[in-house]
């Protein structure tokens, strides 16, 4: 009985504390996230499969991390930056931040758009999206928004379920999964720095540690939150994967390419059946809603944290109008964008994912070694084996980056 009990509390405590590693790993599979795993099945089949597994366990890494950081400090990523580093450093990374995650916001509008059209025009979809994440976000409590939101991220399911009817071979998806395999050439190094930068996202990593500290969660509450942590890492990798694989055994085998994500959902149905195109499509609106939601609220956490001025989201606008502003503004910009005329969109979702590459690294730097500072952290510090990992993880993103860099140049 007692080892019952036990179970039921451990339990309840996990459904309590469970949200920020959801929240964070599966937003990551937002429009452009979709749009990269897409071009990946397409134009390299089940070749690239391992850089995706490479990129999920660097995901629970690195997320892990932060979540930990945010626990115990009680501090966001951008005011542990103000604080340890100065004023100058955080103002930078808040800048490159805000311009790297409107150029993404962009991104989440056009795909709940494309995933409507030509049902539903741009100039409605998009507004009303807009409108919708918004009140959701600035006009509910915690609680309320953190239930939609997980709820939302549901519908990212159906891609688990589009992967099947695309009929994949399992025996090649296996082997592209546990044995690398990447052509020397500019197109596939800048698709395998993609899945990294897009899977490993610097808002994600702002969001989960600010979002762990907006949540009240503490030292006691770290074992159930890994498990949240893990699972999030683990469903984001899964439906990126999907996506690699249904996109491989349907559009690479006929010699199909795409250039967007609403391109595969199109290309989907004679191959694989209305179906699989409607699902994959109500993926991507999913997935576009998500992001749209969480992309602005990194955004407002990172401004206010480096300001000085952290906010929580149940604080009205007057105890927190750097937040407030700060999540209008970048819905507004990224709406602009999207609806005027002629917006080069795919451009500007190549340059907010190029800085986000550049952004990348240097967080990632930070991040460990603050989480190895045993005066921050004391006895929840990285070791030896946790600063390793993080290691391994940035110097394998730096080479990526760095040789995408020369094969540009050459």
């Amino acid at each position: 009985m007692h080892v019952a009990v036990r179970r039921r509390s451990g339990l309840l405590v996990l459904l309590a504390v469970a949200g920020p590693g959801l929240l964070a790993g599966l937003s990551d599979d937002d429009a452009p996230g979709i749009t990269t795993y897409s071009i990946m099945g397409a134009d390299y089949g089940y070749r690239l499969l391992w850089v995706l597994a490479l990129s999920t366990v660097a995901l629970i890494v690195f997320h892990e991390i932060g979540m930990r950081v945010g626990v115990v400090t009680g501090q966001g990523l951008t005011g542990l930056i103000r604080e340890r580093y100065g004023v100058g450093t955080a103002a930078v990374a808040v800048l490159l931040l805000l311009a790297a995650n409107i150029g993404t916001t962009c991104g989440e509008f056009a795909g709940v758009s494309a995933s409507l059209e030509p049902a539903v025009p741009k100039y409605v979809s998009a507004p009303l999206a807009a409108l919708l994440v918004s009140a959701l976000v600035l006009r509910g409590s915690f609680h309320r928004i953190e239930r939609v939101l997980l709820l939302l991220s549901a519908v990212l399911g159906t891609y688990l379920i589009s992967v099947f009817l695309a009929q994949p071979d399992w025996g090649a998806a296996g082997r592209g999964t546990v044995v690398p395999s990447m052509p020397l050439d500019r197109s596939a190094v800048l698709v395998a720095t993609a899945c990294l930068g897009t899977t490993l996202a610097p808002w994600g990593l702002a969001f989960i540690q600010s979002y762990a500290v907006d949540k009240r969660l503490d030292p006691a509450d770290l074992r159930y939150e890994r498990v949240d942590v893990v699972t999030g890492a683990v469903m984001t990798g899964l439906i990126g994967a999907a996506v690699v694989i249904a996109c491989a055994a349907t559009l690479h085998a006929h010699h199909q390419s795409i250039t967007q994500a609403h391109d595969a959902a199109r290309a989907l149905e004679p191959l694989a059946g209305s179906l699989a195109s409607l699902l994959f499509g109500a993926g991507l609106l999913g997935a576009s809603m998500l992001a749209a939601s969480i992309l602005p609220l990194s955004t407002a956490y990172s401004v206010g944290e480096a300001l000085g001025d952290e906010t929580a989201l149940d604080d009205s606008f007057v105890e927190a109008p750097v937040f407030y502003v700060t999540y209008s503004l970048v819905v507004l910009a990224a709406l602009a964008v999207v609806l005027a005329p002629g917006a080069p969109l795919v451009q500007i979702l190549f340059l907010s994912q190029a800085l986000n590459a550049v952004l990348l690294l240097p967080l990632l730097v930070m991040i460990a070694r603050v989480a190895a500072d045993r005066s921050v952290m004391g006895e929840y510090a990285n070791g030896r084996a946790a600063s390793a990992v993080a290691a391994c993880t940035i110097v394998l993103i730096g080479a990526c980056v760095l040789l995408l860099f020369a094969l540009t140049v050459m």
